[in-house]
């Protein structure tokens, strides 16, 4: 990050620069990225954000890979102070469906600890309440159980039982958040990039907003607390056009998108492996220009 911050002032001579962080110890910032809960991790930053002078007019904001869906998340929830362009490099916009294989690195153990943790109930509330990646898991074949029970991507996504054909007892919620839909209309651009090769995010489309199949449902409803349970899906991949996180306008995406706003962008290679050819011309079009 201190490296790609470095190479963001050499094209924009001058630009102020805040890494968002969690913890200022790097080990304890490194762990919170795997364990902790995003509600609370995103007041911390919307409180962290307001009381920096240099960004009270608003900034550019980039995300690198779960770092995106918080931003956007960020947007939508508190906006102060506002986002005029934001970036997100291999997001997860529509959750994960899968968990990948832990990567060698400095944040390897972490992974395990929390790969081992979801596997063992990724929607039970202390999964939801202290993994990570948990609480973006959004399995196509249980959707009732993933609305129900995972409290941040449903919310942030304003997803609703009605846009599956499911019953309203499969949601905590019946209504959606019109104010996410304003705040994210209000970007100047959303870009986001997705990494041709990418085998982290499954699956990769999510970055653009692209998730797997729903299954087919059973309606019919459980018996005492259970739910309504889907099949198996095929692998067929729904585009980010025919959502209904798109198709309701339910975030605002699509009045971003029928404005030219929307930019869906490639990176070759594997997850985060990123050359400058890559980010470069984003961040001199997008980064660091008038408000």
């Amino acid at each position: 990050m201190i490296r790609f911050m470095d190479e963001v002032k050499e094209i924009h001579e001058g630009i102020f620069i805040h890494s968002i962080f969690l913890a200022e110890d790097l080990e304890d910032d490194r762990k919170a990225g795997w364990f902790g809960n995003i509600n609370e991790q995103l007041e911390v930053v919307a409180e962290q954000l307001q009381g920096i002078p240099e960004l009270r007019d608003g900034f550019d904001a980039i995300g690198f890979s779960q770092g995106g869906q918080f931003l956007r998340a960020y947007i939508e929830r508190y906006n102060s102070p506002p986002v005029h362009n934001l970036i997100t490099f291999g997001s997860q916009h529509m959750g994960v469906s899968d968990l990948p294989l832990c990567e060698p690195g400095p944040g390897y153990i972490w992974c395990q600890i929390a790969r081992r943790a979801v596997k063992g109930g990724v929607y039970g509330t202390w999964a939801q309440q202290n993994i990570i990646q948990a609480q973006y898991y959004r399995d196509p074949d249980h959707l009732p159980i993933y609305l129900a029970r995972n409290h941040f991507l449903p919310n942030i996504n304003n997803e609703l039982p009605e846009d599956y054909g499911l019953p309203s007892i499969t949601a905590p919620t019946s209504g959606r958040n019109e104010t996410y839909a304003k705040n994210l209309a209000s970007l100047n651009k959303f870009i986001m990039v997705l990494f041709t090769e990418d085998k982290t995010v499954v699956p990769k489309e999510s970055s653009w907003f692209g998730s797997y199949a729903p299954a087919e449902r059973l309606l019919s409803a459980g018996e005492g607390d259970q739910l309504p349970m889907v099949s198996q899906a095929e692998k067929t991949t729904i585009p980010m056009r025919m959502q209904p996180v798109y198709t309701t306008d339910a975030i605002g995406l699509k009045t971003l998108d029928e404005r030219g706003d929307v930019l869906l962008e490639t990176c070759e290679g594997e997850h985060m492996v990123m050359s400058k050819e890559c980010w470069e011309g984003l961040v001199k079009e997008w980064v660091g220009g008038p408000m």
